[in-house]
């Protein structure tokens, strides 16, 4: 019998419906189901489980998964990295939200994804993590990020002045509202809406993306993944920001942070009718004529 984990955040009402559906289809099969905790209690009063439901808070309790629903968009996949960790376990992304590069499935194609899954019929897709290291440790043990690391001011206050080296090597001081180092995953997201190039996610390579540079001579650049950064940030004590994919800390001090390739990968599903390429030629509208 097959252990699923389920997780989800901040059901909206009009989805409701839809995610009751979503567990009634999953209630027939022969799995044991694992719910996140505040998930089960958005819905409990609204379906009654034939088989006996077990919930998790925590990373330890999803332990032995053979892989977890993410059931939302990409930032609620973003979110299970907390309680996926270096498991290993495979997620598969299904949404329910909006644009959606990492949850690609929908609920038209949900039964046969799963069905794909149950009958071991799917690729594993290793995606890079990032992490940041540094003096202190202000992410405490999940210092990594699937799609970039960013550091931005977090007010109208004066740019953010940071200096970048790369295996030693000084690259270039940062005048800018922030700086952006993504994975091939991350390509798709924030850096891409600052001028920042896709990759494709079998690169290994890392993209340097500044924030509304002061100096518009400024552009992203791809650096290799087995590279080793150091920022250097200086602010003149305003605060500013370092974020990991959606989760964030305040500082308002001088420090330097070392940025580089985390030891093991975020395994996501992938069905044997996906791949990368149709998936933001789809998702970003590639090659469609408007002129009609």
């Amino acid at each position: 019998m097959k252990k699923i984990a389920v997780f989800s955040r901040n059901i909206k009402k009009n989805q409701l419906n839809t995610v009751v559906d979503i567990f009634k289809k999953l209630d027939i099969l022969n799995c044991k189901l694992i719910i996140y905790k505040d998930l089960f209690e958005d819905i409990k009063s609204n379906i009654v489980f034939k088989s006996k439901i077990s919930v998790f808070n925590a990373y330890k309790d999803i332990e032995g998964c053979s892989f977890l629903l993410s059931i939302g968009g990409d930032g609620t996949l973003l979110d299970t990295i907390s309680y996926i960790r270096d498991s290993g376990i495979p997620v598969l992304g299904l949404n329910i939200g909006k644009l959606g590069f990492l949850a690609n499935s929908t609920i038209d194609d949900f039964e046969s994804a799963i069905q794909q899954i149950l009958n071991n019929n799917y690729l594993i897709d290793k995606r890079t993590l990032i992490k940041i290291e540094g003096h202190q440790q202000y992410f405490q043990d999940i210092n990594y990020a699937l799609n970039e690391i960013a550091i931005l001011k977090s007010d109208v206050s004066s740019m953010i002045k940071i200096d970048v080296h790369i295996n030693d090597l000084f690259l270039n001081t940062y005048w800018a509202d922030g700086i952006i180092v993504a994975t091939p995953t991350g390509s798709t997201a924030y850096s891409l809406s600052c001028g920042g190039p896709i990759m494709a996610p079998d690169s290994n390579n890392f993209i340097i993306t500044p924030v509304a540079s002061h100096n518009l001579t400024v552009r992203p650049i791809v650096i290799s993944d087995i590279s080793c950064l150091k920022l250097s940030i200086d602010t003149d004590k305003a605060p500013y920001l370092i974020n990991l994919d959606s989760r964030k800390i305040k500082m308002n001090k001088k420090i330097d942070i070392f940025i580089s390739k985390e030891d093991f990968t975020f395994n996501l599903i992938k069905l044997n009718d996906f791949n990368f390429f149709s998936t933001i030629r789809n998702k970003l509208m590639w090659g469609i004529d408007k002129r009609n």
